[in-house]
């Protein structure tokens, strides 16, 4: 169901009521605003879309000898659909046109095999081997350049994750021995993961137009820096958009790495109370060079980390304090090393800043609108599927070459976790147990763009949603950019906000992958358990917790860094994207059995049943207030927040949902059996509203920055920020009820 951004299924042009709204249109283009706004009400409604799989799944075990059993295994899994690369069944509204959506079809082939083998009556070797294919191939529903209109559609065209091309092959190797002694039970081993990745990812090499606000004159609507402005929706009907962009070089990057482990590990019964468990657990991950490139304006590009001494200890107890119903203590501490994710290696591959390029032009600046594209053209035509894109030849108005690279003080990021137990049998077959854990994640990863000038903290005022009527206040923003108090064809009106200068001016942003990020999480959770005869419990569990980082990166390299400000990324301590202050689960499990003996009939109908039921409920996650239109002008639309608030300063709607399962088995023969299965997700239906989900976690958008010269009294402003009508607004919900019947056959 494709909607428009205000939740609304048509486009209306507002009509100019007063000297501070001047709406949609005047007399002179009334119609022609209206036909616009009739064609882009004709893109919503419903459309067809569908996600379909099938999986399947062997397996054999031999008995090679009476001290060696072999198993194997194979699994294939596979789905494709119509409309299905952005579609959440659980939500099915968006904002985006049909257009900017596609097909995708994924396969997945799986090969395993394990020996287990008694060397002796107390040495077990248990040796595994499984070899993966993975295959991603997703298709555009258009070659049309993206469009993007605030206020009204997130976007029609190709979308810039379109379309996408994955080939994964993998190689597990890994090697257990066991030994049993009469206290101590030793494991000794190891592993190798080798991963051949091929990616083809073409992003905005379509081009992409952006209709924000936009001044023009207002004869012949050519863009200029000071003129009539033009809302987004009447300058889309004039064909006058404000920006656009596309990105040149190469799409396709090879991503290989190679992971090695090795661990030893002790399980001591120290007493018939006491048993510590000791280990270590050595990890290595290695990158392939090929394809990387140093750019010589930044020598730290075109490296990969190499950490060879990632040495991770453990240890465990768990003590016994009486023998009738004792209270059980369990403790541990651990280090564990994080793999780092290819992702990072193939931006780094890609974004060299020698054989890649991005184009950025503002249609009002004199010199990038004689460069400018003649909409809807694309600045340049890249076949859709072409492993490269390159930049016309003298081509330099607008252009930037960004750069990704790891720091040189690189190392791989570890969690360290700690955690507490006590569990007491307070009558028969019920126990009450209180956990605490405590994880601390330490040089995690965190893009900062160290290619940015010191800012300089400027005040700009702040408007309605219409900018048209003053709210007599300013925000204060530390920003990258200088103000012009002259004229100049670039500044015929000033004040003016200058272009970014750059300490490295030849090239863009420089996104620098640190270690720089911390997270904290607490966590305290009292549980109660109750075992009944017959698979019949009860578990009622009540967490209280609170997580904290300083923003390292949600799995999002190539995307701009998040950092709001690179010399102050201390600001950036919140709330985590997963924090939950409380949350409390309740479930059970029934399997009555009313009829015995003597009563055949009744049992066959009242017998033999299954009720589960799972009841969760949790509050508010944080959510980001973000302000779209690059206020600190540092080149990155992404990594602003409103002013005076920090990262994840806000909180969403709770969450609360019950999950109810019938089973009914029938026994046909002694051999064959049938269970029916009736499922309910959501079971009450309840409406979980919620707010944008992003990589970075919740996000509702709090105010947009234009760019564009503003009286208020005796003082003029290049730019004001515009307070939207609908902030923390729910905009979506997660999934409603669902209902699904299954049939599964024992023999």
């Amino acid at each position: 169901m494709v909607e428009f951004l205000n939740g609304s299924s048509q486009v209306v042009p507002l009509a100019k009521t007063g000297p501070y709204t001047p709406g949609d249109y005047e007399a002179s283009d009334r119609d022609l605003v209206f036909a616009t706004a009739a064609h882009l009400s004709s893109l919503a409604g419903e459309y067809p879309a569908a996600q379909i799989g099938n999986s399947s799944y062997a397996k054999l075990d031999i008995n090679v000898t009476a001290r060696n059993q072999l198993t194997l295994r194979v699994n294939t899994s596979r789905y494709w659909g119509a409309n299905n690369v952005f579609l959440d069944p659980a939500s099915p509204v968006t904002y985006d046109s049909i257009s900017n959506n596609g097909q995708e079809v994924v396969s997945t082939e799986t090969g395993s095999l394990s020996l287990t083998s008694g060397l002796s009556s107390r040495w077990i070797s248990h040796l595994r081997a499984q070899f993966s294919r993975d295959r991603q191939q997703s298709y555009s529903n258009t070659s049309d350049v993206l469009v993007k209109i605030p206020t009204i559609l997130d976007g029609m065209g190709r979308s810039n994750l379109l379309p996408r091309q994955t080939r994964e092959h993998r190689l597990h190797l890994a090697e257990t021995i066991s030994f049993e002694g009469s206290r101590n039970s030793f494991k000794f081993g190891g592993d190798g993961l080798l991963t051949w990745i091929y990616d083809f990812f073409p992003s905005q090499q379509s081009g992409e137009y952006l209709f924000y606000p936009v001044k023009v004159n207002p004869f012949t609507f050519e863009p200029m820096e000071a003129g009539l402005q033009l809302t987004p929706l009447r300058a889309y009907a004039h064909e006058v958009p404000h920006y656009y962009l596309q990105n040149f070089g190469s799409a396709a990057s090879h991503p290989d790495t190679n992971e090695y482990a090795a661990f030893a590990q002790d399980t001591v019964r120290v007493t018939n109370h006491l048993a510590v468990n000791l280990g270590v657990r050595w990890d290595l991950q290695t990158f392939t060079t090929a394809g990387l490139i140093s750019n010589p304006l930044f020598p730290p590009s075109g490296k990969v980390p190499y950490q060879p001494r990632n040495f991770a200890p453990r240890a465990g107890f768990a003590y016994s304090f009486g023998n009738t119903r004792p209270l059980v203590v369990r403790g541990g501490y651990g280090i564990f090393y994080v793999r780092i994710p290819q992702i990072y290696n193939s931006i780094v591959q890609t974004d060299n800043g020698v054989t890649d390029a991005q184009v950025f032009l503002n249609n009002t600046n004199y010199y990038d609108h004689r460069a400018f594209p003649t909409y809807p053209n694309p600045l340049v035509s890249c076949p859709q599927y072409a492993a490269n894109c390159a930049l016309p030849a003298g081509f330099s108005e607008g252009v930037t070459n960004n750069v990704s690279a790891f720091a040189l003080n690189f190392v791989t990021p570890r969690v360290q976790q700690a955690s507490l137990t006590f569990e007491k049998e307070i009558v028969d077959r019920t126990t009450v147990s209180l956990s605490l854990l405590n994880v601390r994640g330490e040089h995690m990863i965190r893009a900062l763009d160290v290619n940015l000038p010191q800012p300089v903290a400027m005040n700009y005022p702040i408007f309605d949603s219409t900018g048209s009527i003053f709210q007599n206040g300013f925000y204060t923003v530390n920003s990258f950019a200088t103000w012009q108090f002259t004229r100049s064809l670039t500044c015929p009106w000033p004040p003016c906000i200058n272009p970014l200068g750059r300490p490295i001016a030849q090239l863009g942003s420089i996104d620098l992958f640190q270690s720089a990020a911390s997270s904290y999480y607490n966590g305290a959770t009292l549980s109660l358990n109750r075992r009944v005869a017959r698979g019949t419990y009860l578990r009622l569990s009540y967490t209280y917790a609170r997580a904290i980082d300083d923003g390292q990166d949600a799995l999002v390299a190539g995307q701009p860094a998040t950092v709001q400000n690179s010399y102050n990324p201390t600001a950036e301590r919140g709330p985590s994207v997963t924090d939950q202050r409380h949350r409390l689960v309740v479930a059970f499990s029934a399997e009555p059995r009313p009829f015995h003996r003597g009563h055949e009939l009744l049992g066959h109908l009242f017998n033999d049943w299954k009720v589960s039921s799972v009841v969760n409920y949790g509050t508010g996650r944080p959510v980001n207030a973000t302000v779209s239109g690059d206020p600190n002008q540092d080149g990155n639309d992404l990594n602003d927040r409103l002013p005076g608030y920090s990262r994840n300063a806000f909180t969403g709607p709770d969450y609360e949902t019950t999950d109810l399962r019938v089973t009914k088995r029938i026994r046909v023969t002694e051999r064959y059996k049938v269970n029916l299965m009736a499922e309910s997700f959501n079971l009450f239906n309840r409406d979980n509203q919620r707010v944008t989900i992003t990589s970075n976690g919740l996000v509702a958008t709090s105010s947009t920055f234009v760019q564009s010269s503003v009286t208020t009294g005796l003082a003029t402003y290049p730019g004001y920020y515009s307070l939207p009508n609908n902030f923390m607004k729910p905009n979506a919900a997660y999934a409603p009820r669902q209902i699904q019947l299954s049939l599964k056959l024992v023999f």
